[in-house]
């Protein structure tokens, strides 16, 4: 959303720049009919369209029509209430009000209005007039109602209007016979025998006309049979000036405020355009002020194809403008647009017979919203579940002071009034941060800040003013802030991100904000706000600064953990760990950003989500509420960043992609999620599942390295009792191994396995039944337990406290796998030039034989090698001919280290994975991450040409981990092989699966060796 450019505005032509000749109009008051329809069938329903009374004291969107006029509120004069509508410097009979309105084809309209002379003025007839062009035709002056109007009193005028061609520049406009009279209009009203709110739109281009879409500034718009996604017919977009700049189409009218619309439009590339990004945009006006917002991102379409653009809408203000385009992320390339479709959605009401959410959890439970979510049905349901409400944009700096000083709070004014009302808590989000800040915050003109004393002064005098502006404004409303918002960078030496506010200030940034915030309002709550958490060294790495802070007496009362997870990763055990890190520093403690994402990765999508993925979502959110209810003596709220799923910023990030990370549908309905909060037993039935790699592990209750090449599948906590379990096979036996963590040491604790519906109870003093082969471990806080048990596909491993009288479970399916690969890396240190040198000698190879594609080409013969910390690699690859001839780099002669520091056998990757690929020249690409680019400066490589292929060196380091020997990485190679302009095949050391560029689950072990 805040991509889209402001300064559209200046260059959208018209609303009322249209000027007709004088004889044009005096047909208007010469034999033009006074009716152009009939009137509605006699019993039908009338739906009121739209409203003008002027009681807010402003126009309400009528602007002059005529230069020199002027047209404004008044309270001089008013029909009812206390206003009206004044209209003077008036030099042409058709001189006037006007308004774009909201006028469909088709449907019958019934305008009424009243009309006063100011006084002194001769008596003169005054009409409300249509102007419209057809589309391929000219513009035509249609008169709807006209009467005789004196000074005396008001006069009402009164009639009907319909029009049954594709038409453009719609203009209703109040005109007089008195080229100067000045007058007054007051309460006028259109109703309509339909609901066009609730009607729908759609274009298709087969009657070869625009069909009501015009340029936004100087693109052509041409009805063409070049091109169609469906019929013959589609329209073609040229000559554009700027990215936003196309086809737009008035839908002022089409939606009513608090209702909510699915618009679809496909796109396709024109011609000699090979690539580009198309979206679809919202522009919306409220007494001439734009805003723009997003409805489709801009989405890659593929040259030759039609792709469809689509979203979702809910119209939250008052407006007189209100318009859908199409736009570009970039450049100005011509297109194809076809079979536009705007359609109402029919709410569905919320449920009132399930749980209130916020009456279930011994915290504040909020959700982040804009005004929208408080309409409709999204208010009702906010008002059942929610007891807090945070501004997802609405408190920003771009959007309440986007120029130095100049402050805007229509929106946070809006959110803060309801929240008072409703008798909500209101987070405020956010004082200081990195993004959403505008560039003049960072500048002096045109220069940027330095950390000269200079510029480091006049930056902490700017966010002094803003802080105190924002916190006095909503002092008493706003009882929390996020004072400071994402600061930490782990990947920092000492943990700070390397923003503008750090470079020009250090860290004063962070101790203004929350000085100046804390003396503008002493009761409000002060939070230092991050995500990521959950994770080890960012949580080490804030808890530092923190404490640092904290020490130095800056008045930090909270820490806010954002949680924007996945189903998967972190556990809900690291969520728990930091929980009760910050808890050593005695402050209060919030979540404040939650979701749980439908993929594990960054690149999977659904058409749509399958109902066991709901389910694992759900019980996903029932061991992250267990986590919070555990720790409400330290956890003050929960926040959940979004309302439901029709409005998620997960529908575009990273990618555009269907999501579903609340606990409310679409439809705004419960969802397994819900329940997981709720009422956990109303969860439907969950069954995992599990791969058991081939391997004879001994059953001696030490964990032995066979059990270390993956990580323990987590067993949710429950009370004090939690675990990691996982399995191994052969062609008889199931191997398994529990890791149950129980602080309380009781003769009748036990681990039972259920295979195949047989169970088989290990108790914590090694007691089990006879004839079965297991073996128990006391550990730190608990204890193992390994088993050999006859081979089965349904598996349940339950770990039981018998003094707690608790007991937590897993329940799945488990699959017999070839055996984890495995492989070592001796401790030396090779040149990386493209020539191996003797120290490879000492590392083993392995070879790359699993194909994925083909079966047969290019292969490889891989050995590694570590030192401090980095980890060398060498490929020598056969391939006697070598090609870069395919556009994508995957796609050619190449080789593709996989790295996984953590050897974490995630189904996606972690910020330090890392898929590094080297083409036979010598080319770098890196992938993996969700910020592939914070990982390209680990690799270091070289390549040469050989007889018979080519030989890569790679040098990756590993600056999230402290190498040592013994330490396991995941790890695995693939060799692309391109012929000509394509890839003809593919082959690994380890992952079948081809995936790997996407999930780390399947790659082999590197073992680091001294």
């Amino acid at each position: 959303m805040r991509s889209l450019r402001s300064r559209a505005a200046a260059a959208v032509l018209r609303l009322f720049a249209a000027r007709p000749a004088a004889a044009a109009v005096l047909c208007a008051f010469m034999g033009l009919p006074a009716v152009v329809a009939s009137a509605a069938p006699a019993g039908a329903a009338a739906v009121q369209v739209a409203k003008y009374d002027f009681e807010d004291g402003t126009a309400q969107g009528w602007g002059p029509r005529g230069d020199g006029v002027e047209v404004g509120a008044t309270s001089d004069a008013a029909h009812s209430g206390s206003r009206s509508l004044l209209t003077s410097g008036r030099t042409a009979t058709w001189h006037g009000a006007s308004i774009s309105p909201p006028f469909e084809k088709g449907v019958t309209y019934q305008v009424t209005a009243y009309a006063r002379m100011v006084s002194g003025e001769p008596s003169s007839t005054i009409a409300l007039t249509m102007q419209r062009t057809p589309d391929g035709g000219d513009t035509t002056y249609e008169r709807v109602a006209a009467a005789t109007v004196t000074d005396a009193g008001w006069v009402e005028l009164s009639g009907t209007y319909s029009f049954g061609a594709d038409s453009t520049g719609l203009q209703l406009y109040a005109e007089s016979s008195e080229a100067t009279g000045k007058y007054y209009i007051d309460d006028i009203v259109i109703t309509s025998d339909t609901d066009p709110s609730r009607s729908g739109l759609s274009t298709d281009f087969e009657t070869g006309t625009a069909q009501g879409w015009s340029p936004r500034a100087s693109a052509s718009l041409t009805p063409s049979t070049e091109a169609a996604h469906g019929g013959t017919r589609s329209l073609a977009v040229t000559n554009r000036s700027a990215t936003w700049d196309g086809p737009a189409i008035s839908v002022l009218g089409k939606m009513a405020k608090g209702s909510k619309y699915t618009l679809s439009a496909w796109v396709r590339l024109g011609p000699d355009t090979t690539a580009g990004d198309l979206g679809l945009s919202i522009e919306r006006r409220t007494n001439g002020t734009p805003s723009y917002e997003r409805v489709a991102a801009p989405k890659a379409v593929p040259a030759g194809q039609w792709v469809q653009l689509t979203g979702t809408y809910t119209l939250a203000h008052d407006v007189d403008f209100l318009s859908v385009y199409v736009e570009s992320g970039d450049g100005t390339f011509p297109f194809y647009l076809d079979d536009f479709t705007l359609t109402y959605v029919e709410p569905k009401p919320i449920q009132t017979g399930i749980p209130s959410l916020k009456d279930e959890v011994p915290f504040t439970l909020g959700a982040a919203i804009s005004r929208a979510q408080t309409l409709g049905e999204h208010g009702d349901l906010l008002l059942k579940h929610f007891g807090g409400i945070t501004p997802g944009n609405d408190l920003k700096w771009d959007a309440t002071e986007p120029r130095e000083g100049e402050f805007g709070f229509a929106e946070g004014d809006y959110l803060v009034n309801y929240a008072v009302q409703h008798g909500l808590t209101f987070r405020g989000h956010t004082l200081a941060w990195h993004s959403q800040t505008p560039d003049w915050v960072f500048k002096d003109g045109d220069r940027d800040l330095t950390s000269s004393a200079q510029d480091r002064a006049l930056l902490l005098k700017r966010l002094e003013n803003h802080v105190k502006t924002l916190v006095g404004r909503y002092k008493g409303k706003i009882a929390v802030w996020d004072v400071v918002n994402e600061v930490i960078d782990e990947n920092q030496p000492d943990g700070l991100r390397r923003s503008k506010w750090f470079q020009i200030t250090g860290l004063d940034f962070i101790r203004t904000a929350f000085r100046v915030a804390h003396e503008t309002d002493p009761a409000a709550k002060l939070f230092i706000n991050d995500y990521n958490t959950e994770f080890p060294r960012k949580r080490q790495a804030l808890y530092d600064l923190v404490k640092k802070l904290k020490a130095e007496g800056v008045p930090i009362d909270g820490v806010g953990h954002q949680l924007h997870l996945n189903i998967e990763q972190p556990p809900a055990s690291e969520v728990e760990a930091t929980i009760e890190r910050f808890a050593t520093l005695k402050l209060d403690q919030q979540v404040t950003e939650l979701d749980v994402s439908v993929y594990p990765d960054f690149v999977s999508t659904y058409d749509e989500v399958p109902a066991e993925v709901l389910a694992e979502q759900g019980y996903r959110y029932k061991e992250l509420f267990d986590v919070f209810r555990r720790h409400r003596a330290q956890l003050s709220s929960v926040t959940v960043w979004g309302l439901a799923d029709d409005d998620t910023w997960l529908s575009t990030f990273p990618i555009t992609r269907l999501n579903a990370p609340l606990p409310f549908d679409d439809e705004l309905q419960a969802k397994p999620a819900y329940w997981g909060i709720a009422d956990p037993a109303k969860l439907p039935p969950l069954v995992r599942g599990l791969e058991a790699p081939a391997a004879t592990p001994k059953v001696d209750g030490k964990r032995d390295l066979e059990w270390d090449l993956l990580p323990d599948v987590p067993v949710a906590r429950v009370g004090q009792v939690s675990a990691g379990f996982q399995a191994r096979s052969s062609a008889t036996w199931l191997y398994v191994l529990a890791e149950a963590r129980d602080p309380s040491d009781d003769r009748g604790d036990r681990v039972t396995f259920t295979v195949d519906g047989t169970p088989y109870a290990v108790r914590r003093d090694g007691g089990h039944p006879r004839g079965v082969d297991a073996a128990v471990k006391k550990t730190a806080g608990g204890y193992r337990v390994e088993a050999r048990l006859p081979i089965g596909t349904d598996v349940a491993v339950a770990v039981t406290d018998a003094s707690g009288g608790s007991q937590t479970s897993w329940t799945g399916k488990v699959t017999a796998t070839p055996a984890v690969k495995l492989t070592t890396a001796p401790r030396r240190e090779p040149v990386v030039d493209g020539i191996a040198d003797p120290a490879w000698a000492a590392a083993p190879e392995i070879r790359t034989a699993t194909w994925l594609q083909g079966t047969s080409g290019a292969t490889a013969r891989v050995r590694a090698l570590w030192s401090g910390g980095t980890l060398y690699l060498l490929a020598k690859v056969a391939d006697p001919t070598l090609s870069e001839q395919p556009a994508n780099p995957w796609e050619q002669d190449s080789v593709e280290f996989f790295v996984n520091p953590g050897n974490g056998k995630t189904r996606g990757y972690g910020d330090d994975d890392g898929q590094y690929r080297i083409s036979f020249s010598g080319r770098t690409s890196v992938g993996g991450p969700l910020d592939p680019a914070g990982i390209e400066g680990n690799l270091k490589a070289a390549a040469k040409t050989v007889s018979g292929g080519y030989v890569i060196e790679a040098a990756v380091k590993l600056p999230t981990i402290t190498p040592a020997d013994g330490t396991l990485l995941g790890f695995d190679v693939q060799v692309n092989d391109a012929t000509g302009a394509a890839r003809t095949s593919a082959v690994t050391w380890s992952d079948a699966t081809g995936q790997g560029y996407r999930d780390t689950s399947h790659w082999g072990v590197l073992q680091l060796r001294r």
